[in-house]
């Protein structure tokens, strides 16, 4: 991994440090979630790699809100408590919160689970995401750890092990679990279909640097030794590769007298090379929920507009793992009286489900027309500022309350009037 070369040699330069010394190294690599041997060969895979882009992206663009219901059960943005800026813009001293989330996410998906350990309370909080293959989940039902059974988390760096009860680790699992507490991450469920995409890519990157020339039978009259014949050999495949084309020579291989070159011929369409890439591609896709058009198969795409893949995306995909975070989040980081008073964390899914301007005002013009929004809320929504008189709730004026529903087609019966007589005199006048 050419990231993990770099570091090396940077840390190298600063500490003056030999080769040998590496267990600091090691640990540091750990620490950053980076295991050259494993991770360089699946996120190589350029479909699981789009996968796991465009989840950690998705999670990552949405901003998390603290929020509270009034005692109208309206919902308010609380932005004077001590976390709401801890979760919504810096989680830790070195971590936006774009980069944080986003961060979660690839660990979630990647390892299956995804540990943050919380350090503190209130604004002196700092949320700090510990590498998920040092950290080793357990159930204490027998007491071991503590007086009281609980789900612990221990984590190892620097040759000690660190205990975490359950209210000090946030931890967010895929869906794939067997028990509900340890998540199975995809790279685990699809290790033989990932590994084969893996080793079709290796394989047509050789054929690449081969420049696509098939393995040949060199047929060749003569005693020659073993040296001699590799010498041959090496010389035919030199021609093939095109080694000499900064000579001239590019498309023609010199056969000696009494030889015969017979290639055999592999073709990628005899064996249906590309339909079987595809169709793991989309088995990668499927696995992870995300829809072929986000990895660039349009084939057969049938919707009519990019709102309504959105739609398609956030209902089918990232729904679920909204609703995980949030409820961790939320039980986690709240206290039982904060949340009976209404504060809860929410994702603004807002970002994802933008639609275009015309679409937009049509919505929000609806939404204040039908006593839902104020005209300063709305125009809020399009970045704009509040105007005087807009904090109040307008509608349409033939809409009434449903308990008046119909009273405007009751009239009032016209009092009654005596008789008159055809003479003009009242009957039973004097």
């Amino acid at each position: 991994m050419k990231f993990t070369k770099r570091l090396k040699s940077a840390f190298k330069l600063i500490f003056n440090k030999s080769s040998g010394e590496t267990v600091e190294l090691n640990n540091l690599y750990r620490f950053l979630g980076i295991d050259p041997n494993k991770d360089e060969r699946v996120l190589s895979e350029a479909t699981y790699f789009a996968c796991m882009k465009v989840l950690s992206e998705a999670i990552g663009k949405l901003p998390l809100k603290l929020l509270k219901y009034n005692e109208k059960n309206g919902v308010l943005t609380a932005y004077n408590h001590a976390l709401f800026n801890v979760l919504h813009s810096r989680p830790n001293p070195y971590m936006t919160a774009s980069t944080f989330w986003s961060t979660v996410e690839f660990n979630r998906n990647h390892y299956g689970n995804a540990y943050v350990w919380i350090q503190g309370a209130g604004v002196n909080m700092k949320l700090w995401i510990l590498p998920a293959t040092d950290v080793t989940v357990l159930y204490d039902d027998a007491k071991i750890l503590a007086d009281q059974p609980d789900i612990y988390y221990l984590y190892s760096a620097g040759g000690k092990i660190y205990k975490f009860g359950s209210e000090e680790i946030l931890h967010f699992k895929s869906s794939n679990t067997l028990d509900g507490i340890i998540g199975v991450s995809v790279q685990d469920q699809l290790r033989m279909t990932i590994g084969g995409a893996v080793k079709s890519q290796k394989m047509l990157n050789k054929m690449y640097e081969s420049g696509f020339t098939a393995k040949a039978v060199l047929q060749y009259t003569g005693n020659l030794n073993d040296a001699n014949v590799k010498t041959f050999v090496e010389g035919i495949e030199k021609y093939s590769a095109g080694d000499f084309s900064d000579e001239g020579i590019k498309n023609i291989i010199p056969i000696p007298l009494g030889s015969q070159l017979t290639p055999l011929n592999i073709k990628l369409g005899d064996n249906q090379f590309i339909e079987v890439k595809q169709y793991t591609a989309l088995q990668i896709a499927s696995a992870f929920g995300i829809k072929p058009y986000q990895i660039g198969d349009y084939t057969k795409s049938s919707y009519a507009s990019a709102e309504a893949q959105q739609l398609s995306f956030y209902v089918d995909t990232l729904l679920y793992i909204i609703k995980q975070y949030e409820e961790e989040i939320t039980f986690k980081l709240l206290s039982s009286d904060e949340v009976s008073k209404g504060y809860h964390f929410k994702f603004n899914i807002d970002v994802i489900m933008r639609s275009d301007f015309a679409t937009k005002v049509k919505t929000l013009s609806t939404a204040t027309n039908s006593f839902l929004m104020t005209p300063n809320e709305a125009r809020g929504k399009m970045d704009l500022p509040s105007v005087p008189g807009g904090d109040r709730l307008l509608g349409n004026g033939a809409s009434i309350p449903v308990e008046l529903t119909g009273s405007q087609y009751i009239k009032d019966e016209p009092e009654e009037t005596p008789p008159v007589n055809p003479d003009g005199n009242n009957e039973g006048g004097g």
